[in-house]
């Protein structure tokens, strides 16, 4: 297993290696040693998995405010998204900036999110399954949600405004301007 960082330092790439023969292959996803020697100590409590049928679903972007803000290490168990997150500490000189990876079942690469990162993702084929760990339980009265397309944010998202379905919780959340200082 391989740790890279991305251009946000806080969020890191993990490549599983897989070791196959002509029955397919073996990985390991999750090794807490391997993390841990790699500066990764966090402690997962909670699996989620979500499916989208139709390309084009947008999931996010979605974070946790303190005292419950959650890690997220995210991968693919069919299908591909982009995968993105962004930066809301306001301490950070990566303030309001983002990380976007595709990920995809057949590379099996994940994403680590720390806290104080919203997090979302698009699908890239139909029938996408995503696992994501978390490291606080969900809690919701602590869960919020940014803009997906906030201009400010420039994500380069896959799709446009017309052709991504979406929850109407995500089509009304704020725009990074309105949101109060959350994770200082």
């Amino acid at each position: 297993m391989q740790v890279r960082e991305t251009e946000i330092p806080a969020v890191k790439r993990i490549m599983p290696k897989r070791f196959g023969d002509d029955r397919g292959w073996f990985s390991e996803t999750y090794r807490a040693d391997v993390l841990a020697d790699a500066g990764i100590a966090i402690a997962f409590v909670q699996d989620n998995q979500s499916f989208s049928a139709p390309q084009g679903t947008v999931r996010g972007l979605h974070f946790q405010i303190n005292p419950v803000p959650q890690a997220k290490l995210v991968r693919v168990l069919a299908g591909a998204i982009l995968d993105v997150a962004v930066d809301l500490r306001r301490s950070s000189p990566t303030y309001g900036r983002h990380v976007a990876v595709r990920l995809d079942a057949e590379g099996g690469e994940q994403l680590l999110i720390p806290h104080g990162f919203a997090h979302g993702f698009c699908t890239l084929a139909p029938d996408t399954m995503v696992a994501y760990k978390v490291d606080a339980y969900y809690s919701p009265a602590h869960d919020r949600a940014l803009l997906w397309n906030d201009p400010a944010l420039a994500i380069p998202w896959p799709i446009g405004d017309e052709e991504a379905i979406l929850s109407a919780k995500d089509k009304a959340a704020p725009r990074l301007a309105e949101l109060p200082p959350l994770f200082d």
